[in-house]
């Protein structure tokens, strides 16, 4: 395996600002959204074809510091218009950020890199050999084997100690057991984000206009001929509106990489989705009526415990993972700090948000009344050891709020709605329990201070909106309910079989693909960003592959 990078912080000379576009341009390939899978897609096709990539943030070159690991929490929750989080609340009540960023997701998450479990790919029906070919393209450019010191030697040992067998060390690969996985953080604690890919690119093929936010696909429709896509609608920061379209080319596509949120909204907002939800918006025309299109969204549930130590703790993310035989990832963090203004801005910024959900601002008030945090200089978490259940049975839906494409839609995950979650929760978090109790990790927690109570600590945080009940100081099942946060691994709204086809190709639409995480039906291996990655570039190679056949099919006929 190849764990160095030759990427350093650049920027691109194909990358501009979108208030430099013309205003009607064509492109054998339009991707809608530069995030981890937009990046991959976009450097493979630009080999052959030209490219446009619209993405709707800025650049993540533009603030080297940003990315530093020290920086991990006020990246993910410095909420200001134009920052690289968005900030957005379910319905079920848990906070959650959602990127506006070139590079997307990679640009502000832990920076775990782990590939698919086998059987992912077998029911994909991706071909093996290509699959494993497109992880490596990715991680010669931007993964690393990361050093596991300190507080995450600790919690490994403790891992082992409580029965999270056999030990597989480090790998890429999806293992049960206790494994370390790779990282997009440098020796320097440096991140390497997906906007890395690019410079795989033909810069004289690919063009990526930042600050450009698509309203709508745009479909031709003759008669009783299927619905064609042929262009997009964008706007710049100034408000100014630009044309996209596709050149001549019958292989040429538009292809929405906007993520499990963006891409079934700009569906539903292009014409593309349940008829009866898209005529109660005033959507028209209704293209396509899939009424699948938003549905199917699951997001892994998360419980956690924060650990207090009386040793100083190293700066670390998720280096090492606890893969259990009973489909739940115990994951940990050491020393994350957010400072101020940062984190009043953040709560300031949920609290606006209060206004575009069912929740009422009492109810947030009054979490936040519990504590201080608003006034804090600082806040620092020593240890935080995660459970994250895997592969939800329960299962929710998108709908669209309102019809700008900026805005966040409407989501409902439905945590632990099925009781075969629940389940995976309680076993969790009595592992998480051994951890803390045993030898291999009691330098890291103050002796007197039981697992239970450390535990019972998260029901008195302003973690999410959901009501606290007393019986979850003595029942888990009880406290995974009440005490629920999401992991960022939100997927589904264009799964594969019921918005898509097995090549990712729109149901009854020409010209028009998905490509990111909201064709999943479940999060792949421990973290998905590394699957996403490679089915940019895995899918880019097919589809250059198809364009090839179709090039010589024309020339021999």
């Amino acid at each position: 395996m190849i764990f160095r990078s030759s990427v350093q912080n650049r920027s691109y000379g194909f990358m501009k600002d979108a208030t430099l576009a013309p205003t009607i341009a064509s492109f054998d390939y339009i991707i809608i959204g530069g995030g981890t899978s937009g990046c991959a897609l976009a450097a493979t096709l630009s080999q052959n074809a030209s490219v446009l990539v619209l993405e709707r943030g800025g650049s993540p070159y533009e603030n080297p510091r940003a990315m530093d690991i020290d920086n991990f929490l006020n990246t993910l929750f410095n909420i200001t218009p134009d920052s690289w989080s968005q900030p957005f609340i379910s319905e079920d009540g848990v906070f959650n950020v959602r990127a506006r960023v070139l590079g997307g997701d990679s640009v502000i998450n832990a920076g775990f890199y782990s590939r698919a479990e086998e059987y992912y790919v077998e029911e994909a029906e991706w071909e093996m050999e290509e699959v494993e070919a497109a992880y490596e393209w990715v991680e010669r450019k931007l993964v690393f084997k990361p050093q596991v010191v300190g507080w995450q030697s600790a919690f490994r040992n403790g891992l082992l100690e409580a029965g999270v067998l056999p030990y597989n060390g480090f790998t890429f690969d999806h293992i049960v057991g206790t494994k370390i996985g790779g990282t997009i953080f440098d020796p320097a604690g440096h991140r390497h984000s997906a906007a890395d890919l690019l410079a795989y690119a033909n810069p004289k093929s690919l063009v990526v206009y930042l600050h450009a936010l698509v309203h709508k696909i745009l479909f031709t429709t003759k008669g009783d001929q299927r619905p064609k896509a042929y262009g997009v609608i964008y706007q710049d920061a100034d408000g100014v509106f630009h044309k996209a379209e596709l050149a001549g080319n019958e292989m040429n596509e538009v292809i929405l990489c906007a993520g499990a949120l963006g891409s079934p909204q700009l569906l539903m907002l292009s014409g593309v989705g349940p008829k009866a939800h898209l005529e109660s918006h005033d959507v028209n025309p209704v293209v396509v009526d899939l009424p699948m299109v938003g549905q199917g969204m699951g997001d892994n549930p998360l419980n956690s415990v924060f650990v207090p130590s009386p040793t100083p703790v190293e700066v670390s993310l998720i280096k090492v993972v606890g893969i259990t035989k009973f489909d739940s990832f115990i994951e940990g963090f050491s020393r994350l700090r957010l400072s101020k203004p940062l984190n009043s801005r953040f709560f300031d910024g949920v609290l606006n948000l209060l206004s575009k959900t069912s929740f009422s601002t009492t109810s947030i008030t009054k979490i936040l009344k519990s504590i201080d945090l608003h006034l804090m200089d600082v806040l620092e978490i020593d240890g935080w050891i995660v459970n994250k259940v895997d592969g939800p049975i329960s299962r929710g839906y998108l709908e669209l709020r309102n019809k700008n494409p900026d805005d966040n839609p409407s989501v409902t995950f439905n945590y632990y709605q099925a009781p075969e979650d629940l389940e995976k929760c309680v076993k969790g978090l009595k592992t998480i329990m051994k951890v803390i109790k045993s030898k291999a990790f009691s330098k890291y927690k103050y002796p007197n201070a039981t697992a239970r109570e450390l535990l019972n600590l998260m029901l008195s945080r302003p973690i999410n909106l959901r009501p606290r009940h007393e019986s979850a100081l003595t029942n888990l099942t009880q406290f995974c309910i009440d005490t629920v946060i999401t992991i960022w691994h939100y997927h589904g709204g264009c799964q594969v079989g019921k918005v898509v086809d097995k090549n990712y190709k729109v149901f009854g639409i020409d010209a028009l693909r998905v490509v990111d995480g909201s064709t999943f039906f479940k999060s792949p291996g421990t973290n998905p960003q590394a699957t996403n990655m490679m089915l940019g570039r895995y899918m880019g190679q097919k589809i250059l592959r198809e364009r090839n056949a179709f090039g010589k099919k024309i020339i021999r006929s």
